[in-house]
């Protein structure tokens, strides 16, 4: 009870809860067309403010909040794509990919910039110096890891068909081969870049939180089932509004987040936890524009042959803006 407490006294900090937020244009919307609500739990630490909105999902009128439980970034598009789970937020560049592959997905809006980092062994020391290199980027080509690391050796002139060895593993996996020096880069998600700063294991080549371009466009945006979108479109925007509300707690209270989403078992480390919340910029939702970001990664993916779409045709067929672009003046961003 006390973790709770002190995240409920988060929220009221951050002005979410009380009766500032019962007076606000929420309450002229109609209720949302369905109480039920399924987000995607695929273990990342950096979608903590739909982990952290549960009280705020149930003010806007979700009386059943699902987390639908999924490992890894794929199946958490097929849950999403497939219709099991409603909306979550997801990287950017996997979004772009799925729309470009038919997947009936709708981008809503930004939440926060970059939350993955670029990992070398100690013979590397920058991105360009993987030209010859083992890359170790998931069980599969064509996974987050695959794409990210193909458009960032594209940028610095590399030809991620033949410039470098792609090799299989597990996150588990790569992060021991790595310590081991028997592969040259790896691409972490949170957890994984604080565990490998905790075992002080590799080098960061690149981190898309501060270095440009990545820093300057939105990683992780939410979507939404195409088809839940076009059936309850009040229940997408009260669901956006909880959890960019939830984004601001996050920023504000990085500490109380995190031990509440320990507590509520979707994180193990609370280190960790706290790591990611407090450094990830929570607070870009008010700042960037998502369609600037969905239109960087597809040109990037495009460029490294990754997607056939235009970015035109990404953003025409993908993307619904305008829930995002009225909570924000509604929230004063």
């Amino acid at each position: 009870m006390i973790g709770r407490r002190r995240f409920l006294a988060g929220l009221a900090t951050a002005g979410a809860v009380g009766p500032a937020f019962r007076a606000r244009p929420a309450d002229a919307e109609p209720p949302p067309e369905t109480a039920r609500l399924r987000l995607v739990n695929a273990g990342g630490l950096c979608h903590a403010p739909q982990f952290a909105a549960e009280e705020l999902l149930r003010a806007e009128g979700f009386t059943d909040v699902q987390y639908v439980k999924r490992a890894g970034v794929t199946s958490l598009e097929e849950a999403l794509a497939s219709g099991e789970a409603d909306m979550s937020m997801h990287y950017a560049l996997r979004l772009v990919t799925r729309v470009d592959a038919g997947a009936p997905i709708v981008c809503l809006g930004g939440v926060h910039t970059g939350c993955v980092e670029l990992f070398g062994s100690e013979r590397v020391r920058s991105v360009r110096e993987l030209k010859g290199r083992r890359i170790a980027v998931g069980l599969a080509n064509g996974s987050v890891q695959h794409q990210l690391v193909g458009i960032m050796l594209v940028q610095v002139g590399l030809d991620p068909r033949k410039d470098v060895e792609w090799v299989h593993h597990s996150s588990a996996e790569a992060v021991t081969l790595l310590g081991e020096g028997k592969i040259d880069a790896f691409v972490g998600l949170p957890p994984e870049p604080q565990e490998l700063r905790a075992r002080k294991i590799g080098r960061v080549l690149l981190d898309t939180s501060k270095d440009r371009p990545w820093s300057q466009y939105y990683c992780c945006l939410l979507a939404a089932n195409r088809e839940f979108h076009r059936k309850h479109p009040v229940a997408t925007k009260r669901a956006m509004r909880a959890i960019l509300k939830a984004a601001d707690v996050c920023s504000q209270d990085p500490a109380g987040v995190a031990r509440r989403i320990v507590d509520r078992g979707f994180a193990v480390s609370y280190e960790y936890a706290h790591q990611t919340t407090r450094e990830l910029n929570y607070r870009a939702w008010r700042e960037f524009d998502p369609g600037e970001a969905v239109r960087f990664y597809a040109l990037r993916l495009g460029e490294a042959g990754f997607i056939k779409s235009t970015p035109k045709r990404i953003i025409a067929e993908g993307t619904d803006w305008r829930a995002f672009t009225e909570l924000r003046k509604e929230l004063k961003a």
